[in-house]
């Protein structure tokens, strides 16, 4: 499969943790920024679960998070970062946290969405996909599709003012079932400068993490045979 080159208009890419967006996607949104995109981020979680302090000040935390992910994000050029600010795996799987997602697509517009792919649960003996990463997914696919196109969903939008909005494309990353990769040889380093941003959750880490994320776009390169890469699963619903 060879690598896809094309461009948003507008992209909204929504995860669950405030480093998420960097080591998921930051490769292809910064590249897409550059190039003219609107890149908008949503954060479902405040983050304030990221230490194994047992005396750390969470709410402290959550407030760095929150200036960590600003500062990646101008760095990477995005136009901004939205935060819906639910407590770290207690993110509930219900009708009003899909109703904010929707509510964000349709004030933002975005031509594609990025998000975790929720059906990707089992990584090898080692690893599964925990639950705020699983509940974000499943919520924004819910709200691109049905909920954000049909105005019999969340009517209280549309009273406000806010119209349909239908999204064209989905990249849904950290998936087992890739179908689309983007070329990120160009900006590999800045996603790597962006992640490095959440200092907070880097505190034991340095130039060894720098080459793990370089050797992972290296292997998801090869796929498509180009240096480096970061692989998705792309949906594609027309217009």
């Amino acid at each position: 499969m060879a690598a896809i080159d094309e461009r948003p208009a507008r992209a909204l890419a929504v995860y669950a943790h405030p480093d998420d967006p960097e080591i998921s996607a930051g490769g292809t949104l910064a590249k897409w920024a550059e190039a003219g995109t609107e890149v908008w981020v949503l954060i479902t979680t405040r983050g304030d679960k990221g230490s194994q302090d047992p005396a750390a000040d969470l709410d402290a935390l959550a407030a760095q998070r929150v200036e960590e992910t600003a500062k990646a994000a101008a760095l990477l050029g995005f136009a901004g970062t939205l935060h819906l600010g639910h407590a770290d795996g207690e993110l509930p799987d219900d009708q009003p946290l899909r109703g904010a997602i929707t509510r964000v697509v349709r004030e933002v517009r975005p031509e594609a969405v990025l998000c975790p792919d929720p059906t990707a649960v089992f990584f090898g003996d080692g690893y599964y996909n925990h639950r705020d990463h699983r509940v974000t997914g499943w919520a924004t696919l819910d709200a691109v599709a049905p909920s954000a196109g049909n105005p019999h969903y969340f009517p209280e939008h549309i009273a406000e003012g806010l119209s349909v909005h239908r999204v064209r494309d989905v990249y849904l990353s950290g998936t087992l079932e890739p179908n689309c990769w983007i070329d990120i040889s160009d900006t590999l380093e800045r996603k790597i400068d962006g992640l490095f941003c959440h200092a907070s959750q880097l505190v034991n880490t340095g130039d060894w993490f720098r080459d793990f994320l370089r050797q992972r776009a290296e292997d998801a390169g090869t796929a498509a045979g180009i240096r480096y890469a970061e692989p998705f699963r792309k949906l594609t619903f027309g217009a």
